[in-house]
């Protein structure tokens, strides 16, 4: 028996009476309607964890528009169909095969700790991401072929930032590993995007394909 969970701090029961007393009492048409109705979003986006990173407010997004998934470093392992636990592959299919979204977008950004975690760990700063108990380690094992990319790079900035546009390279190439993601994009009936955001500046780079480089939007 869980006995051990806590009633929820003050700040954040203020909060929601302000939420619940403006927000959705001005919107509450549209959120009875996203009850009854259900969840239509035109996209998935596979965001970063990092609280820095606000999925909705870069977009303008109300509820209901964006079924988001947040791991560490925005990244997407391989199809692997071996019948375990597969947190972030099973939002991949559900938003894929049940909501049908159009558009799959990996947003990843700057000053990453995970990225910054899996740099450490390639140069040997980081020994306890090394331990076989290490999760986060364990997960960005997923990133190491991208560092390998970008090890030669002498600038340190410069080749962090790389790595952190190559952890959502690695995760667009992992998400055409998934065969119902396949289909859906050779056939022109959903799309991929890659973007970038320098949570400093505010500035949103996409990947184009035909440069093979990030570009401002």
């Amino acid at each position: 028996m869980m006995d051990k969970a806590k009633p929820l701090p003050t700040y954040l029961v203020q909060r929601y009476h302000g939420w619940k007393a403006t927000t959705w009492v001005e919107n509450k048409a549209w959120y009875k309607r996203l009850a009854e109705d259900g969840q239509r979003p035109r996209a998935m986006v596979i965001s970063c964890c990092d609280s820095r990173v606000h999925v909705t407010s870069i977009f303008g997004a109300d509820q209901g528009e964006f079924f988001i998934h947040r791991n560490i470093a925005n990244l997407v392992p391989p199809y692997n169909p071996d019948g375990e636990y597969h947190g972030t592959s099973a939002a991949v299919e559900y938003a894929v095969t049940t909501l049908k979204v159009a558009h799959v977008i990996v947003l990843g950004h700057s000053s990453c700790g995970g990225v910054k975690g899996c740099e450490d760990m390639c140069t040997g700063h980081a020994p306890h991401l090394e331990e076989k108990s290490s999760f986060v380690g364990r997960w960005m094992d997923m990133l190491k072929p991208g560092y390998d990319r970008v090890k030669d790079i002498a600038d340190t900035a410069t080749r962090t930032e790389a790595l952190e546009k190559e952890a959502i390279l690695i995760s667009l190439e992992n998400l055409m590993s998934f065969p119902f993601v396949k289909s859906l994009v050779e056939r022109d009936e959903m799309t991929l995007h890659g973007l970038w955001n320098d949570i400093g500046d505010g500035s949103l780079e996409q990947y184009d394909p035909a440069t093979r480089q990030f570009l401002p939007i």
